[in-house]
């Protein structure tokens, strides 16, 4: 049953009779194809189940996931997505141009921070309501942030509290209508000839661009495969994003990359892959074990994004204590379990 694609009657009058096809890797969340048609050409079929969701779960990620890559679409000149060919709503299928993928190479990300940042561009006020808005981190998110500090006896600054609540309010994703691709890990990403497109569009929002950007220096946060970027490739990428989005905007990024992430760092959901976000406090988990997902633990994690936003706000207007307490946190983590790894570093990232 797996071989066979889900196409009805509508699907294979407008795009044709399937003559071969491969069931390729997916997430228990989908059903991917590569399917040769009749006429020779070749798709991806992707379909959208309710497995560990329920209905209502899935037609709302294959409505993101449509209208992301429609959004995607509009790009002129080299494409940031797959074309989507033709989509079949009862059964939530669609078919996607195929894209052959060049592979391997270790100057990455460069075309991966253009390609975003090209993504984030192509939205504006117009679009709003086209997607939902991106979805940060909470008033609960940081009680629980303040409770770990607590829970490793590390002192909370007075004025953390407050720079918290302003964080929450500068990540307002409401002034912001950047196209946001939910999940830019690699594995979504895919290096054509003309340039990297992203796939799996799921989770597709709509937001401050910045919070992606981000993902360079908090180590991929949605990602199984936390990686860590530093010194030349971190300023070579961010040179690239800005400069790219500021020749297709006129303008410079708006917001500030600290608040980004910091509002990273406060997410315990970020520690965790995606079914079992929303479950539990992660970061209450962290004092008692040290749990994994994929190749780095969450306390590795932790300490990296700790890090992070410690050396971004220094002489930050509004999270110098929350950064003092991030660096205190950091210390706290490696004196009780000093063998903490760093994350990987970005040009061992894992190919597909």
């Amino acid at each position: 049953m797996l071989n066979r694609v889900p196409f009805n009657e509508a699907l294979l009058a407008t795009v044709g009779t399937p003559e071969r096809t491969e069931v390729l890797d997916s997430s228990p969340r989908s059903r991917v194809w590569r399917v040769r048609l009749a006429d020779r050409q070749v798709v991806i079929v992707k379909q959208i189940t309710d497995d560990g969701d329920t209905g209502a779960d899935a037609d709302t990620r294959f409505a993101r996931e449509v209208a992301g890559l429609r959004l995607a679409g509009r790009a002129s000149g080299p494409a940031v997505a797959p074309a989507l060919l033709a989509t079949d709503l009862p059964s939530r299928v669609m078919v996607l141009e195929h894209l052959d993928d060049l592979g391997r190479t270790d100057d990455w990300m460069p075309g991966y921070a253009e390609s975003l940042a090209r993504l984030h561009a192509l939205t504006g006020p117009a679009d709003a309501g086209a997607l939902p808005l991106w979805s940060g981190p909470t008033a609960t998110d940081a009680e629980s942030f303040l409770a770990l500090a607590r829970a490793l006896d590390v002192a909370v600054p007075a004025t953390v509290p407050d720079e918290l609540g302003g964080l929450l309010e500068r990540l307002d994703p409401t002034p912001y209508h950047a196209l946001l691709h939910g999940d830019p890990c690699p594995g979504n990403d895919l290096r054509t000839a003309d340039g990297v497109r992203f796939v799996d569009f799921e989770r597709a929002s709509l937001g401050n661009g910045l919070v992606e950007l981000a993902y360079f220096r908090i180590g991929f946060p949605t990602c199984w495969c936390a990686m860590s970027v530093t010194a030349a490739p971190l300023t070579e990428v961010e040179d690239v994003y800005r400069s790219t989005w500021r020749g297709l905007t006129g303008k410079d990024v708006p917001g500030d990359l600290a608040d980004a992430c910091a509002g990273w760092l406060i997410q315990g959901d970020a520690l965790v892959e995606r079914a079992h976000r929303g479950t539990v406090d992660q970061l209450a988990r962290v004092p008692a074990e040290d749990f994994e997902w994929g190749p780095v633990s969450a306390r590795e994690r932790l300490v990296h994004r700790l890090g992070v936003v410690a050396d971004m706000t220094r002489d930050h207007d509004h999270l110098h204590a929350v950064g003092r307490l991030g660096s205190a946190l950091a210390d706290r983590l490696l004196e009780r379990w000093p063998n903490l790894r760093p994350l990987p570093t970005a040009d061992a990232r894992p190919w597909y």
